[in-house]
């Protein structure tokens, strides 16, 4: 197989090929990075006492984006993390460290985003349970 064969083989050749690719990468970091098993727990919970707190519209918008956000920052960060390893698998470089902290401290940033947003949106309803 020429490497034009091996080319096509992994192009997105149409939308459901795009799909596939894209699910295989979401499952992919699901099993295999534990920071998002942290976070889709995470992001369930949210969910849950969304429910339980009846959230209002606006706030289900907030709670959603900083929960896709924080997914999103996590696999962009894992695929960083991927290619600066593959790329410097045989020696230590600065940059390639430094790539690697920055992408953390992206998904650091978004999750703080996340955080504050979960407390504007829940500690007014559990103290209202708690004092009333």
């Amino acid at each position: 197989m020429d490497s034009q064969d091996n080319k096509r083989k992994w192009k997105n050749r149409d939308l459901i090929s795009s799909l596939e690719f894209a699910l295989t990468g979401i499952l992919t970091v699901l099993k295999e990075e534990r920071n998002m098993q942290k976070h889709a727990v995470m992001a369930v919970l949210a969910c849950i006492l969304g429910f339980v707190f009846q959230v209002s519209q606006i706030e289900w918008l907030f709670l959603l984006l900083s929960i896709f956000l924080v997914v999103s920052f996590e696999i962009m960060n894992s695929a960083v993390e991927n290619v600066v390893d593959l790329a410097s698998e045989y020696h230590f470089s600065i940059l390639a460290k430094n790539a690697k902290d920055m992408a953390a401290g992206a998904v650091l940033i978004v999750s703080i985003f996340a955080a504050i947003t979960g407390m504007i949106i829940f500690i007014p309803k559990i103290w209202l349970i708690i004092f009333g």
